[in-house]
């Protein structure tokens, strides 16, 4: 029987937190990611055939479960995924010592784009290693093959040119003590070519603070990065109103932001005299809409995936999806995939806390979003949370156009595909 439980845990409990700020924790996540087994899905009078410790065991593991949703593709990941997938290999594949095109993944805070970002970057790296038989092929002989494909880096709160240089040798675990910011730059560089780095990701780069003594040695920094061979993607909230981009202008013909050269010697790089443009694509992580019916459709295909991984022992099919619940989680979330996924966690929680062991609207108003874990209020981080209540600030109730009446299946829940 699929219920069947052994007298250990069916899950290994999380050690200690991979912190992929390093090489070492990067490499971790990367191989361990898709390694969680969620718990059995069980019916009530199965778990009731438990011993007392089976029970606390599996109850632990669906709480395990609930708290490792996995990430699922969207509409606006996808388009993610394709801009950022071809940019990573095709730039990878470059013999000509040019610069590098870079991408800006751009959108509000909790919209998954630093998870986004990671997986595909993940997935690249994945095969990258399997084309170079995991070996470094820039590595002398004689010493260590190190190798790091990717580099994620998270901007400091309180950035600074010098600051972001710095995160990136810890990266690498790399010393600084004591350079100035060419002195970083140059240590950058080389830290990039001696671990065949092919993508540098840096995460809230609009904590990168434009003031006006800064602006320059921001701008110029970044100019930098981009002449070391690699992929620049850069992720953040509001990037276009951030000042990032003062220098910066599409091009008509092929809707790329363009950095000139600045005429200037203060870039930091061997290539100061070339004049090359530094370009980047911009693609945009935004949220769910509810406004036309293919966008509904999205997002119910979206809590179908979530419902399909909860493992409440009352859940029945449409929980998530019949009648007024898809327009509610909406109305909660405002389609903000993390302040959706904070819901669902929480609420499912209290459901096997309390024995409902199911999620409606009434478990979920007494559920509040909190959001926080050290997110940069002032950058723009975390997302203002809808209200709980059924009225608007107007007073007047929610729209129930999309609601079905009729107690069965909602009218605006994809079919499936014909075979």
């Amino acid at each position: 029987m699929s219920g069947e439980l052994p007298d250990t845990a069916a899950f290994t409990l999380p050690g200690p937190v991979i912190a992929r700020e390093t090489a070492e924790g990067w490499s971790q996540w990367r191989s361990a990611r898709h390694s969680f087994t969620p718990a059995p899905r069980l019916s009530l009078a199965q778990w009731r055939t438990l011993s007392p410790r089976q029970r606390v065991l599996h109850d632990l593991h669906r709480a395990a479960t609930h708290a490792n949703l996995p990430i699922q593709e969207t509409p606006m990941s996808a388009a993610v995924a394709r801009v950022m997938g071809s940019r990573l290999f095709n730039n990878a594949l470059k013999h000509k010592p040019t610069t590098r095109a870079g991408l800006m993944v751009n959108g509000g805070g909790y919209q998954g784009k630093t998870e986004t970002v990671c997986e595909i970057a993940a997935a690249f790296e994945d095969q990258w290693l399997q084309l170079h038989q995991q070996v470094n092929p820039h590595a002398v002989p004689g010493t260590r093959d190190l190798h790091a494909t990717v580099a994620y880096v998270q901007t400091p709160v309180t950035a600074t040119p010098k600051s972001v240089s710095q995160a990136i040798l810890d990266f690498y675990g790399a010393p600084h003590k004591g350079m100035t910011l060419p002195q970083l730059v140059h240590a950058v560089r080389g830290s990039l070519y001696d671990h065949a780095t092919k993508v540098l990701i840096l995460d809230d780069i609009t904590r990168l603070r434009m003031h006006r003594e800064a602006d320059q040695d921001a701008l110029d920094l970044i100019r930098a990065l981009m002449s070391m061979h690699v992929t620049l993607v850069l992720v953040g909230v509001g990037i276009p109103a951030s000042g990032l981009l003062r220098e910066g202008g599409r091009d008509r013909a092929t809707g790329q932001i363009v950095f000139a050269q600045p005429r200037h010697a203060r870039t930091f790089t061997d290539e100061a005299a070339t004049q090359t443009e530094r370009r980047f694509d911009m693609v945009d992580l935004d949220p769910f809409r509810y406004d036309t019916p293919s966008a509904i459709a999205a997002w119910v295909t979206h809590l179908t995936g979530i419902e399909d991984n909860l493992r409440l022992l009352r859940a029945e099919p449409g929980m998530l999806t019949d009648g007024a619940m898809p327009e509610y989680l909406f109305r909660r979330t405002g389609g903000i995939v993390g302040l959706l996924e904070r819901l669902i966690e929480d609420g499912a929680s209290h459901a096997i806390d309390t024995g409902a062991e199911q999620l409606t609207t009434e478990l979920l108003d007494s559920i509040d979003i909190t959001l926080g874990n050290g997110r940069d209020h002032t950058a723009g981080e975390v997302p203002t949370v809808p209200p709980r209540s059924q009225r608007t600030a107007k007073g007047r109730r929610r729209n129930t156009v999309f609601d079905d009446h009729r107690g069965g299946v909602s009218p605006h829940q994809p079919t499936a595909s014909p075979a």
